[in-house]
Formats: C-alpha cells, sequence, structure tokens
C-alpha cells in the first residue's frame, strides 16, 4: 500500500490488488515504529495518524533470565522516540485513503491474485479473480509480489527462500488491562518459556513463546497450564488470567526467518515477506517492509513512467535494501540462538538463570541502550520518501 501511494503521487497508473474486502485480520503485527512515523511526516500524514486510536511506547522494559534490561527510546535521536502501536488495519485504510486520493490509483478489494502472466521468460502481469469469481488478466509493465510469506507469485515462480529456522513459535491472545497496570511494553524470558507483554490500552496483547513445533502437545496439556506458565511469568496477571477461556482465544504464529537469494526476475519484484519473512523479535516487520516499499519508490518511478523496468534496475532495489535486512536478521538469529533457545527449551529449568554477556554489557550502559534503542526503533539505513511523493 506504501508503494502503490508513492508511485500514485509520481503520476504512475498503480493497482493494488487485496484478496479479502477490507483489512481486518486478527494479530497481525502492530507496530509502527519510529522510522515509519517519519516516512509519515514526510508524506504529510502525521496530522491523519494523530486520529487513529494507537498508543505510544516509549520504555521496552525486558527481563532477561532474571537479568533487569529497560531500553530508554526518550534518548534516540529524531522527532520520534517511541514507537506507536495501533491496529493494522486502519494503518491500511489510513495509507489506502491517502492513496485513493490520486487520479493514477486503484484499490481492487476482494481480488485473489492467482499467478503470474509470462512472455517467455519476463513476468508481465497477473490472473485473479475478481470479486464475482471470474478470472480475468491484467498487464502489467511491473508486478510486485507483497502477499506474504506465503507468496503465491513466488511459488508460482519457483522461488525458494533459504530459511534460517527458528526455536520457537508464539501464541497470540489477549487479557483485560486494568488503570494501575504498568505502561508499555515488557518482557519476561526466563528458563523453560517466555512471553511479551504489550500495552494496547484497554487490553494487553500478550506474546506467550513456545519450542517451534510444540502447539499441538501443549494444547493437550489444557488451558490451565498456560494459565499457570502466564502468572509464574507476570504474576500481576493472576486476577485475569482466567478470561481466558479456551485455545480457542489463542493464536498460532508460526515463526518463520528466511530470505531469497534474489528478490526479483524480469518484470517481476518481490518485497517485505515474499522476500524475507521476518521474526517476530524486535517487531521490525511491518517497518522492513515499508522502508523496502520507500527505496522500490524512489527507485523505479522514473523507469515506470519510461513504460518498462530493466531488471538491473530491480537488482538495485534488492542492492539497497539487502544489507539493512541480513544484518537485522543476522541480529534476530543471535537473538533466537542466546536468549530464546535457552528460554524454550525443556532442560533450561535445570539450568542457573544467567543471562548473555551481551545482556549484561548492556544493561550497565547508557550509550548501550540508546544504541539498541535506535537499532530497534530506526534501523540501520533508513529510508526517506522521495520528494515526489512528499505533501
Amino acid at each position: 500500500m506504501m508503494l502503490g501511494l508513492m508511485l500514485a503521487r509520481a503520476g504512475i497508473d498503480v493497482t493494488v490488488m487485496e484478496k479479502h474486502a477490507d483489512f481486518l485480520r486478527d494479530f497481525r503485527g502492530d507496530t509502527v515504529h519510529a522510522s515509519t512515523l517519519r516516512l509519515l511526516d514526510e508524506l504529510g500524514l502525521a496530522e491523519k495518524f494523530a486520529q487513529v486510536p494507537h498508543r505510544l511506547i516509549d520504555t521496552l522494559r525486558l527481563q532477561v533470565q532474571d537479568t533487569p534490561l529497560d531500553i530508554d527510546l526518550r534518548r534516540i535521536p529524531g522527532p520520534h522516540k517511541h514507537i506507536a502501536l495501533v491496529p493494522q488495519w486502519d494503518f491500511l485504510e489510513l495509507l489506502a485513503t491517502a492513496a485513493q486520493k490520486e487520479p493514477t490509483f486503484r484499490l481492487m478489494r476482494s481480488t485473489e491474485v492467482l499467478g503470474p502472466l509470462r512472455d517467455g521468460s519476463r513476468v508481465t502481469g497477473v490472473s485473479y479473480r475478481d470479486s464475482s469469481g471470474t478470472v480475468r488478466e491484467m498487464r502489467a509493465s511491473l508486478t510486485v509480489a507483497c502477499d506474504g510469506r506465503g507468496s503465491t507469485l513466488r511459488s508460482a515462480m519457483g522461488l525458494v527462500p533459504k530459511s534460517f529456522g527458528a526455536p520457537m513459535d508464539v501464541w497470540w491472545f489477549r487479557l483485560p488491562r486494568d488503570d494501575g497496570d504498568p505502561p508499555g511494553l515488557a518482557g519476561v524470558l526466563g528458563a523453560g518459556h517466555a512471553c511479551i507483554v504489550i500495552d494496547r490500552g484497554d487490553y494487553f496483547q500478550i506474546a506467550y513463546i513456545i519450542p517451534k513445533g510444540s502447539d499441538a502437545q501443549l494444547r493437550a496439556q489444557g488451558i490451565e497450564r498456560l494459565h499457570q506458565g502466564v502468572v509464574e511469568l507476570v504474576p500481576w496477571l493472576a486476577d485475569r488470567v482466567s478470561e481466558l477461556k479456551s485455545f480457542d482465544d489463542v493464536k498460532l504464529l508460526d515463526v518463520q526467518l528466511n530470505r531469497l537469494r534474489r528478490w526479483y526476475t524480469d518484470g517481476l519484484l518481490l518485497i517485505g515477506d515474499a522476500a524475507h519473512a521476518m521474526s517476530p523479535v524486535g517487531g521490525v516487520g511491518i517497518n522492513l517492509a515499508v522502508a523496502d516499499a520507500v527505496a522500490a519508490a524512489g527507485m523505479l518511478a522514473a523507469p515506470l513512467r519510461g513504460g518498462r523496468v530493466p531488471t538491473r534496475d530491480l537488482a538495485t532495489v534488492q542492492a539497497r535494501r539487502w544489507l539493512p535486512t541480513a544484518l537485522i536478521q543476522g541480529a534476530q538469529r543471535v537473538v533466537h540462538a542466546r536468549v530464546i533457545a535457552v528460554a524454550v527449551s525443556p532442560g533450561s529449568t535445570d539450568r542457573p538463570a544467567e543471562a548473555p554477556a551481551a545482556v549484561r554489557a548492556v544493561n550497565k550502559s547508557a550509550a548501550l541502550q540508546t544504541l539498541l534503542g535506535s537499532a530497534v526503533a530506526i534501523g540501520p539505513f533508513p529510508q526517506h520518501t522521495p520528494v515526489f511523493a512528499r505533501r
């Protein structure tokens, strides 16, 4: 949606296809980081965003194997010293509404992309099923796959990302929030289990971390075992954990961490999770995808005006975005191995709890805490909105 908005502001005819009739999907990533908030400023959407219900977090409080770690975002550089938590459907509607003001933009809802159209080795558009169920075709100078970790277009092209593995999956659920509860984001990564508690205003969004592939086995133990696990980690939730009645209220996130070697073919570009699925560590997925879109808009608007995008231009988009993606995924892999794998290992409760040396070092240094906060909230090599898209 961000790429569509920016290209439309460049005067380019652009169509966004959305499989569903709306954007209402529960338990999707909802963190909009400082780097993306700055992009909204540059797009002239700051006032509109301020009207969307959201929650600002300026402190991340973690406890890693009995070692407290507070990350104060109020010291990071830039105008936004916080992370915003906003329902993703509201964020998408904000972008869609702005884009639909441009005469060259079209959003097609209830439209399912079925596969690529080809002329030899070149992708020339897509076949799709429209809202009436009719299969149609649309030709395009450039097709962009923004369809996530299960990308239809990626599979149809035979592109297989390299998987880096993950030691955990995540259970997502909600619990009520009281006025006297701690604000912000808090995480407890102990020995044997872990969870993250995210302040959403009138409720908490809880990420309970479980060993990879253990969903069915743990559900068989009953909801009471989950209640017990939550209270062991976050005792002050004991008075409301019974609000979680059954596992019908618990959604599974199959955690993936992978990356394509090549994010493009002739006539096709893949961005976001279609090119690189991110771990939930740091909540950076939305912001990496947005940065991909901004880079693509800035580098492809001119060749799109010419009616054809050479493959070398698609390669430059990957070149621009590969390093920050690889750096962040590398950091996530370290956290997976040094922190989360210990937290979810069945035998970890038998070992002395000790945080990794890096965590202990950050805990003692305000400068390292600011650096870590900047890495999370801004990230490496942040993008800026192209001049043609600014308002």
